[in-house]
C-alpha cells in the first residue's frame, strides 16, 4: 500500500492493496487535489500456449472528474507476452476498450491492434472513434500504445466499399490531427533499470510521515532497494512462511470452533 505520492505541483492520495494471492485481485483508489478520482478493482484470467502466455484483466476502472461530473468507465485489453520458454521476450497488447461517459453517455471505441507478421500496419496500432449519445461520430484517434496518440475532428463522413462481411466502411474526412499524448523519454541506462519511467524509478523511495501499512517500509524491500538481493529473498520467505502459520493457525481456531458449535447444537436438542 502507498499514501501520499508528493511532487512539484500536485498531491496524490493513492491506495493500493492486493486482496488476494490466489487468484490474484487488487483494489487501488487515487484521490488528487487537481479535482479528479481514479479507482479500480482488477483480477486477472491467463492462458499459456507454450510459446506465449496471454493474461485477461477483468474488472472495471473509473476516473470521476468533480467539477464537471463526468464520470468515465472502462476495461483493458489482453496482454500477450511471446517467447516465454526459448528466444527474445516481446509484449503485445490486443484487443477493443468501451470507454463510456456515465454523464453524458459519450462514448469512445479504441481498437488494439494485434501484432501479425504478415500485417502492414503499423506494430503497436490504436484506432479509435469519439462518438455522442446517439452514436454520431466526432473525432478520429490514432496512434500507438507505446509512443503517441492523436485526435483529429470529424467534418464529413459517407459510406464507402470495402468493409467485412459484406458491410460498407465508414470513410471520414477530418481535420488536422492534435497531439493527446506522447510518451516521456526514459532516463539514461533505462536498459540496465528494466526500462523503468522516472516517476516508477521513485515509487520506492522512503518518505516520512506515511501509514505503518505502507509497503515502502517492509524490510525486504529496503533489503531489495540496498541491492541486498540474497537478504531480501531470504527475509520474504521468512515473512511468508509467518503469514502461512498464522493463517493455518486461524483455519485451525475456526474448524474447532465451528465444531464446538455444531456439538452445542446437539446438546441443547
Amino acid at each position: 500500500m502507498f499514501t501520499p505520492l508528493r511532487t512539484d505541483d500536485v498531491i496524490l492520495l493513492l491506495l493500493l492493496s492486493k486482496v488476494s494471492h490466489h487468484p490474484p485481485a487488487a483494489a487501488h483508489h487515487v484521490m488528487s487535489q487537481r479535482g479528479w478520482t481514479l479507482w479500480q478493482e482488477i483480477t486477472i484470467d491467463s492462458k499459456f500456449r507454450g510459446k506465449y502466455i496471454s493474461v485477461m484483466p477483468l474488472g472495471c476502472i473509473h476516473l470521476q472528474f468533480h467539477s464537471s461530473g463526468n464520470h468515465y468507465v472502462w476495461g483493458k485489453v489482453t496482454s500477450t507476452v511471446h517467447n516465454i520458454i526459448v528466444g527474445k521476450l516481446w509484449i503485445d497488447q490486443s484487443g477493443d476498450i468501451e470507454i463510456v461517459n456515465h454523464r453524458t453517455k459519450d462514448t469512445c471505441h479504441l481498437k488494439f491492434v494485434p501484432y501479425s507478421y504478415f500485417s502492414r500496419d503499423l506494430p503497436r496500432k490504436v484506432t479509435g472513434v469519439v462518438a455522442d449519445s446517439e452514436g454520431t461520430a466526432h473525432h478520429i484517434l490514432s496512434g500507438t500504445w507505446d509512443e503517441k496518440m492523436e485526435s483529429a475532428k470529424i467534418v464529413e463522413s459517407s459510406r464507402g466499399c470495402g468493409g467485412s462481411e459484406g458491410k460498407q466502411k465508414t470513410v471520414y474526412q477530418t481535420l488536422q490531427p492534435k497531439l493527446l499524448w506522447k510518451k516521456y523519454p526514459l532516463p539514461e541506462n533505462a536498459e540496465n533499470m528494466h526500462f523503468f519511467s522516472s516517476l516508477a524509478l521513485t515509487l520506492n523511495e522512503p518518505e516520512e510521515g506515511v501509514a505503518p501499512t505502507d509497503s515502502r517500509l517492509r524490510p525486504d524491500q529496503r533489503l531489495m532497494e540496498a541491492g541486498l538481493w540474497d537478504e531480501a529473498n531470504a527475509h520474504k520467505q521468512r515473512l511468508e512462511e509467518r503469514q502461512r502459520l498464522e493463517r493455518r493457525k486461524r483455519e485451525a481456531q475456526a474448524t474447532q470452533a465451528l465444531e464446538g458449535g455444531e456439538e452445542e447444537c446437539e446438546r441443547t436438542r
